[in-house]
């Protein structure tokens, strides 16, 4: 989905300013924000919170892509998550009261992967084995862990959100 003209992101070489260990990582969320954006490019509106044969509506998508990064990353930092946290994980896949436009829901996920990116940008090689604990159980991980699955988790989404967004759009 990503402008057929470019390479895809890994192999357009190493991204300035981050760490070699995390560049796949780096890669794999800037693929994602571009794999997103064409899917989403004209999308209607009318159709952001449709469930086609009960798969989960592009809104949930585009809440999850931005909110897994969010919850991920910030385990990453040996944070717990905000109770602001908290409460959208609990709103995601709910059309909110206040609609969310595709537009504002794109800004929100590219906001998170610029976030995410940046962490890595200033991610220490040595601490990616740190343990880390994730949700209230404190289930065992490591910085690497952590952002790997963040990335595998993101690029999952996209492809289940291009099926959707295709299969609404005839």
């Amino acid at each position: 989905m990503a402008d057929n003209h470019k390479p895809e992101v890994w192999l357009r070489g190493p991204l300035d300013g981050i760490p070699p260990l995390v560049q796949p990582v780096a890669h794999a969320l800037l693929q994602a924000r571009e794999e997103v954006n064409a899917i989403m490019a004209d999308f209607p509106e009318i159709l952001l919170w449709v469930k086609p044969v009960g798969l989960a509506s592009p809104g949930f998508h585009l809440q999850h892509l931005a909110g897994v990064l969010d919850r991920l990353f910030t385990y990453a930092k040996g944070q717990l998550l905000t109770q602001h946290q908290l409460n959208k994980l609990s709103l995601e896949g709910h059309m909110p009261e206040i609609g969310y436009s595709v537009s504002t829901l794109l800004e929100i996920f590219n906001r998170q992967v610029e976030d995410a990116v940046l962490q890595l940008s200033s991610t220490d090689e040595l601490m990616l084995t740190e343990k880390r604990g994730v949700g209230r159980a404190q289930v065992p991980s490591t910085v690497i862990g952590l952002y790997t699955h963040a990335a595998e988790h993101v690029m999952r989404h996209v492809g289940q959100l291009l099926v959707t967004a295709r299969m609404l759009q005839g």
